[in-house]
């Protein structure tokens, strides 16, 4: 069923942008633990920017980024190569979670 979803949406979302498109699509590849916890917040070329709220998230999240690339990939049908984890800054910016 969820399969059947996921392609249903996935159709249903070819009028939007492709940041639009998969932010969208987040709640259903990453579930809503993920989801409610974290945000699309940019696209730059094939790499998902996603906003994580600390580094325990960065770091949990890290070790899942195939598994959400693909799944992402899938639902949203824009054709990723990466996701990039951001924590956010003290002065409301956002800077990558590639050193913990």
């Amino acid at each position: 069923m969820r399969d059947l979803l996921q392609r249903s949406l996935g159709k249903s979302l070819s009028a939007l942008t492709p940041l639009d498109r998969l932010a969208t699509a987040w709640p259903v590849a990453a579930g809503h633990a993920i989801a409610s916890r974290t945000a699309v917040v940019a696209l730059d070329g094939t790499i998902a920017h996603i906003q994580v709220p600390d580094t325990p998230w960065l770091l949990q999240l890290r070790s899942m980024t195939g598994q959400l690339t693909g799944e992402l990939r899938r639902v949203s049908n824009v054709p990723l190569t990466d996701i990039l984890f951001l924590l956010p800054t003290t002065d409301g910016t956002r800077k990558p979670g590639n050193t913990p």
